[in-house]
C-alpha cells in the first residue's frame, strides 16, 4: 500500500518514534512524505521514503493530488492543534481523504488503530479500489 506520512513541526519527533516502532510493518509498504518529515523518518529508520516538497512549498498539495488520483491508501498526519499555521494543510488533506474514502489519522492514537488494522489485513479492501499498487 501507499502510505503518506505527514506531521506538523511540533509532532515530527512523535512521527519518527511511531515509524521506528512500526519499522518492520512499514517496510512492506511504499512510503511518501513531505520533505522534512520524510528525511527525519528515513534517517531514523533507514526506510525508503519518497519525498515531496516541504508543506509550505507545496508538498501537501503534491500529496493531495496523489490522494485525488487514488494513489494513496492511508494517510497518517500527526497534527499539532496549537499550530495555527499548519491547520490549512491538515484541513485540506482531511477533506480529500473524506472525499475519496482514504483511511486518515490525525493523531497517534488513531494511527495506532489504523496500523494494527493494516497488520491484520483490515485495509486490504484498498487493493480493490487501488489495483495499480497491489503488494
Amino acid at each position: 500500500m501507499n502510505i503518506a506520512l505527514m506531521s506538523h513541526d511540533g509532532k515530527k519527533e512523535l512521527m519518527v518514534q511511531f515509524c521506528i516502532a512500526y519499522c518492520g510493518l512499514l517496510a512492506g509498504h511504499d512510503l511518501c512524505a513531505t520533505k522534512t518529515t520524510g528525511k527525519l523518518i528515513s534517517d531514523a529508520t533507514g526506510l525508503p521514503v519518497s519525498m515531496y516538497l516541504s508543506a509550505s512549498q507545496g508538498g501537501s498539495q503534491q500529496i493531495g493530488a496523489r490522494i485525488a488520483y487514488n494513489e494513496i491508501d492511508l494517510v497518517l498526519f500527526f497534527c499539532d492543534p496549537d499550530d495555527a499555521n499548519g491547520q490549512p494543510y491538515l484541513n485540506e488533506i482531511a477533506r480529500l481523504c473524506d472525499r475519496y474514502s482514504i483511511p486518515f489519522a490525525s493523531n497517534v492514537a488513531t494511527a495506532e488503530v489504523l496500523i494494527q488494522g493494516l497488520r491484520r489485513g483490515d485495509l486490504d479492501w484498498r487493493n480493490i479500489v487501488n489495483p495499480h499498487h497491489n503488494h
